[in-house]
């Protein structure tokens, strides 16, 4: 019987291959892709638990097992980095449902050609490289001649270095990056809202349904999957941060909240050429995100259980 289960089986599939061997063809550069850039660097990360040498390679460096591990979690400043990074995460996805609301109101919009301006401006900054951002936002929040502070000044209020006060950088940080993607981010919520049925949305409109009572019953719950799908993935990045932007707007007087997990990293394995150091702490980052979604991921099911519409 296990015999022919697995002839019928392995026919299946060439018959499979034969009847649409093109799409598997157009699935093989992007299969590609994912072997050599995602996969194969996997390899690498076995260094994480050597003491890498360069001279020795890979293979050649000594085995020290978790000693990198222990090593971080035993750095003086490891609760601080730890804090400072997740200040600014969860403040990040805090702003997880401002990219939802935008794009439920702008689908309220009936006036075609505000709509298509309105998006328009806001998909721009996403093009906009962070160096360009972060000077932006300095230019912006300069003390003397910016125009924050020119028009706290008009309206009679004292002048800040909003730069060098320590409290603010996580908001800066967030919300400048939140002006930037929000009209990118939205994309996906538009185009899911356009996929409701406006047979519904008329049928609602018949029965006394008003706009608000369409946003909340319809809407809503028509564009859940989506927003479940993307608020998981937002939260498995919940521990990565990019050290790009921390960096560029980085000073000396907001060091203390501005040095993160992933600045640390950088300064240890680019300046300090501390290779399998810093990859443990990329692995211990990853490992934690990885956890973080499993249990979103987890909860995520228990609540679409219950019906909240």
């Amino acid at each position: 019987m296990k015999r022919k289960d697995s002839k019928h089986k392995k026919g299946y599939v060439r018959k499979r291959l034969k009847e649409s061997w093109q799409w598997y063809v157009l699935l093989l550069p992007a299969l590609i892709q994912l072997i050599i850039f995602s996969y194969g660097p996997m390899y690498g990360v076995q260094i994480a638990f050597k003491d890498f040498r360069a001279s020795k390679g890979i293979w050649g460096s000594p085995w020290v097992g978790l000693d990198h591990f222990v090593r971080f979690i035993q750095y003086p400043n490891f609760w601080k980095l730890l804090k400072n990074t997740l200040s600014i995460t969860t403040l990040s996805l805090a702003t997880f449902p401002c990219a939802i609301i935008f794009a439920l109101l702008l689908n309220e919009v009936k006036n075609l050609r505000f709509k298509k301006s309105v998006q328009m401006i806001t998909y721009m900054p996403h093009f906009l490289s962070e160096v360009v951002v972060c000077s932006l936002v300095i230019l912006f929040l300069d003390r003397t001649s910016g125009p924050v502070n020119n028009l706290i000044a008009a309206l009679g209020g004292e002048r800040t270095a909003f730069m060098g006060i320590p409290q603010a950088f996580p908001s800066i940080y967030v919300f400048s990056g939140l002006w930037q993607s929000i009209g990118w981010s939205s994309i996906l919520y538009i185009s899911a809202l356009s996929s409701i049925s406006m047979e519904e949305v008329e049928a609602a409109r018949i029965d006394g349904a008003s706009r608000l009572q369409i946003l909340w019953h319809i809407n809503i719950p028509g564009i859940l999957p989506t927003i479940v799908i993307t608020f998981l993935l937002r939260v498995g990045n919940l521990m990565s941060l990019g050290y790009t932007k921390i960096l560029l707007l980085q000073n000396d007087l907001n060091l203390d909240v501005s040095t993160t997990i992933s600045t640390y990293t950088y300064e240890i394995g680019m300046l300090q050429g501390q290779y399998s150091y810093s990859s443990a702490i990329g692995l211990f980052n990853n490992i934690i995100n990885i956890c973080v979604m499993l249990i979103a991921n987890q909860i995520s099911k228990k609540v679409s259980q219950v019906s909240l519409f």
